[in-house]
């Protein structure tokens, strides 16, 4: 959610219950889907192990670098882990896509209109220095986080008109109109931060010095942009509520910073760290035929999950007068190779993404039905027409490294845009400026899949190159919109909401710092995103998805990338881990200990990757 990833998901579209009874009634949980599906005397999450033993450090891996333990500000580059230290009022599960649960907040009251929300909060409720949370805490969360945090949060909070404390222990936020169904869910993940600390100091510059929260973990090392360690606080007030029994189970969690993601992976084979997230095709088919492995001191596992994907892409920045004509976007679509890719460069794994909501029934596929298309008539003329008559298939190829027919289509499409090709290469016809663009990655193993479409583009006469910056550089210039194509990702939720905006909308465009990493401002997007937002029923919620969706796809804004539904772990054999795993997410390290037999016997073999 939002606190999690700071940018992050909503929840929006079905009829607000609060627990199974009216909305007006207050509840251990909020549900857009219904019944909870924990009850008021639930004891545990199925995927946690209530026993489950504490203790023991991990090692994991983060790529680039940080400068930054304040997760809440658009300044600098927040630490892995940093969202560890804070708490929400409310906390999602990984078994339910649409429910929110006590944390911070041990009930929820919401008005019968969705005109309000209000939370009660625990009076056991502390921060890690031992003061009490209040409600005044929770109001300052709420407003310096809409002046001074990161500009999501202002997209998040703009509806709300109000936060006040309605009791010793209550805090009620008052909202703007009646229409935006998730709304209470979203300040459900208001992070409530303690006043009497960042009252002295200046919320939105960058510290290193560790901050009080509310969480399972605080900070206890810091090695600037090299690595970071926290400890779980051992009186933590929260730690045998229901939702967090059986997790946070590790004593010490330490990431460690490396800039290569090559030295990254031998460093793992080597014993450095313990537990590695494997992104890369080519490592997991090829890279761990060590000792290691074979001898069992390493696990690989395959995970499946239910987890939304999303679109990664390579993404157009149509602030650029190049790409700003859907032709030339739609031209070069036609140039990278995705089947030659697949079998070459990744091992036949993963599958085409077709849709922003990959993964989910939320994805439009063949063509619009009727509730769609109630939907997007009254748009006809201001759309694609193909958003009516056909179905969105990304341009294919036979898998042989032959583009002919692809580079003659793309050709055909880039004179159409008023382009035109002399002397092998690919020119304005008005002013013979020829097409030249950078494509910025902070990842130097990418290069593998961006190199083969570039020489696709040189074929068509583009100059393309590629540049590879450090994540310092990266998050500063796509911050800024400072690029000409990047390799994104748009994540989504089982239920999108207002986090749309951020996406696509047209105010988003030119404030430094949001996800509308293309630059679209098309009022039709802005109008199905608010008829998005406003859906208060599954089906329209769906439907309405759908047809954003298509209207996305057949604007050629991306060149989609490739998904899958299972994640794909590489671990030192020193875990345990719950027999069901959750449909959302990984769990790790959440829910995962360290098992004492498994680690004796790891303790007693040299941890060694030599043939």
């Amino acid at each position: 959610m939002i606190f999690a990833a700071l940018i992050g998901f909503g929840l929006s579209g079905m009829a607000l219950q609060a627990g199974s009874a009216a909305a007006e009634t207050t509840s251990h949980a909020l549900s857009l889907n219904g019944t909870p599906k924990y009850g008021p005397d639930f004891t545990h999450l199925d995927y946690a192990n209530p026993d489950a033993p504490k203790g023991g450090e991990v090692r994991m891996m983060a790529f680039g670098s940080f400068d930054n333990l304040n997760p809440f500000i658009l300044r600098g580059q927040a630490a892995a882990g940093s969202g560890l230290v804070f708490q929400t009022l409310t906390s999602a599960t990984g078994d339910e896509p649409v429910t929110e649960y006590g944390l911070v907040a041990e009930s929820i009251t919401v008005a019968d209109d969705r005109s309000w929300v209000a939370f009660t909060l625990r009076p056991q409720a502390r921060f890690n220095d031992g003061k009490p949370i209040t409600p005044e805490d929770v109001i300052w969360s709420f407003e310096t986080l809409r002046e001074k945090g990161h500009p999501i949060y202002r997209t998040y909070y703009a509806d709300v008109t109000k936060a006040e404390k309605t009791g010793d222990r209550t805090v009620r936020f008052s909202f703007r109109s009646t229409d935006n169904a998730e709304l209470p869910v979203i300040m459900g993940q208001l992070p409530v931060l303690p006043r009497h600390v960042f009252e002295a100091r200046d919320f939105g510059s960058t510290t290193l010095q560790p901050l009080v929260g509310s969480g399972p973990y605080k900070v206890v090392n810091v090695q600037p942009g090299r690595s970071i360690t926290y400890e779980r606080v051992k009186d933590w007030w929260a730690k045998d509520l229901p939702i967090n029994r059986g997790r946070y189970n590790f004593d010490r969690l330490r990431f460690d910073y490396y800039r290569d993601l090559e030295v990254a992976f031998e460093a793992f084979k080597a014993g450095a760290y313990d537990f590695r997230l494997e992104n890369s095709s080519k490592n997991w088919v090829t890279g761990y035929d060590v000792p290691a492995v074979r001898e069992g001191h390493i696990v690989k596992e395959e995970l499946p999950h239910q987890d939304p994907q999303g679109m990664q892409a390579f993404v157009f920045n149509i602030r650029r007068p190049i790409f700003q004509d859907r032709k030339v976007r739609e031209a070069i679509n036609y140039l990278f190779d995705y089947e030659w890719t697949r079998t070459n460069l990744s091992y036949g794994l993963y599958k085409r993404t077709k849709s922003y909501f990959a993964n989910t029934e939320l994805a439009s596929t063949g063509l619009p039905g009727p509730a769609e298309l109630k939907i997007l008539e009254p748009y006809r003329g201001r759309i694609p027409e193909e958003v009516f008559t056909k179905p969105y298939e990304p341009p294919s190829t036979d898998g042989s490294g032959n583009i002919r027919q692809n580079l003659r289509t793309a050709l055909g499409l880039f004179k159409e845009a008023g382009w035109e090709l002399k002397n092998n290469k690919l020119v304005d016809a008005r002013t013979s400026q020829p097409m030249r663009f950078e494509i910025l990655l902070v990842q130097a193993d990418m290069e593998r899949i961006v190199q083969p479409f570039v020489r696709n583009l040189e074929r068509a006469g583009i100059e393309a190159s590629i540049r590879v910056v450090d994540s310092a550089q990266y998050q500063n210039r796509t911050d800024q919109f400072d690029y000409d194509m990047i390799i994104s990702r748009f994540p989504q939720s089982l239920s999108p909401g207002n986090e749309q905006r951020d996406f696509w909308n047209s105010k988003r465009a030119d404030l430094p710092g949001s996800q509308n990493a293309i630059g679209i401002k098309d009022p039709v997007v802005d109008e199905l995103v608010e008829k998005l937002i406003q859906a208060h029923d599954r089906e329209t919620l769906i439907a309405t998805t759908r047809a954003l969706d298509r209207v996305l796809l057949w604007n050629w804004y991306v060149i989609p990338h490739w998904h899958d539904s299972v994640y794909r772990v590489a671990y030192w054999n020193r875990f345990g881990h719950p027999a069901v795993a959750p449909k959302y997410g990984l769990g790790f390290p959440e829910s995962w200990w360290i098992d004492p037999a498994k680690d004796a016997r790891l303790a007693s073999t040299p941890r060694r990757t030599a043939p």
